[in-house]
């Protein structure tokens, strides 16, 4: 899909929200054409791409399917769009996917496949501990997390949500573990 296709496809969208033929929350993007367009690039349509509630641009661009996408959401599933066919999912809460895509990416690991794991969070996803989470657990397999920072997580802009955080106090250190029988790391059971 070409940017004005996009673009096109979520105004089509609005107007049929606005007259009333969408009954359920949608959320639109827009501005972020151009950089979905080329992250895409990079996507093979057999890899698997873990979405968002704003997910149509990332549906669209996975699998060119727009007339599928408009009667999903014509159906009410505008925020947890899923089209298992194109291994594409999606979800309404906030970094939802992101548990399921390191599974996904560590299963297509252990069957040594070739397919790769997208998946996309906004920035107030990336406020989640889950989202941490599953960063720390996705090292050395095969997935991609892909942030989209509009700075904002409905009306609130990071600053809001952060309280204006400038300085976090946090004392970390390392020791050495005291117990000589014990390498350190192991669990000891008493």
């Amino acid at each position: 899909m070409i940017k004005q296709e996009l673009i096109d496809f979520e105004d089509e969208i609005a107007e049929l929200f606005k007259a009333k033929k969408i009954k359920c929350p949608i959320h639109l993007s827009g501005g972020n054409e151009d950089e979905l367009i080329s992250i895409f690039k990079n996507i093979s349509p057999k890899d698997y791409v873990f979405s968002t509630h704003r997910n149509h641009y990332h549906y669209l661009l996975h699998t060119g399917a727009a007339e599928r996408l408009k009667k999903q959401i014509l159906s009410g599933d505008s925020m947890h769009t899923c089209d298992p066919e194109h291994n594409f999912y999606s979800s309404s809460i906030v970094s939802g996917c992101v548990a399921i895509a390191c599974g996904v990416a560590l299963a297509l690991k252990m069957k040594k496949s070739k397919q790769k794991v997208w998946c996309f969070v906004g920035d107030a996803g990336t406020d989640e501990g889950w989202f941490w989470e599953a960063l720390r657990y996705s090292a050395g397999l095969p997935i991609t997390f892909v942030v989209e920072d509009n700075n904002r997580s409905v009306f609130a802009t990071n600053k809001q949500r952060w309280g204006g955080m400038k300085k976090v106090n946090i004392i970390a250190y390392k020791y050495k573990c005291g117990w000589p029988h014990v390498g350190c790391g192991e669990w000891v059971t008493f």
